[in-house]
């Protein structure tokens, strides 16, 4: 298996959407949500998500909606 150096990583600030319950600990990131709409809801617990940053590994998502 390759494993990237790292010094290979680009990370980047990134907009992600965290869970809002506190049993749950699901996230994920801004240009991977599952729907156009404002604010999603979580796909583990189907609870509210809020909007955050976290520093993270650069990945493009060309699905265009």
């Amino acid at each position: 298996m390759y494993r990237k150096k790292p010094e290979d990583i680009v990370t980047e600030e990134t907009k992600v959407w965290i869970c809002t319950s506190e049993d749950c600990k699901g996230w994920v990131r801004d240009n991977f949500k599952s729907s156009e709409s404002e604010t999603p809801v979580c796909p583990l617990c189907k609870s509210e998500m809020k909007a955050s940053t976290k520093v993270l590994e650069v990945i493009n998502n060309h699905k265009k909606y």
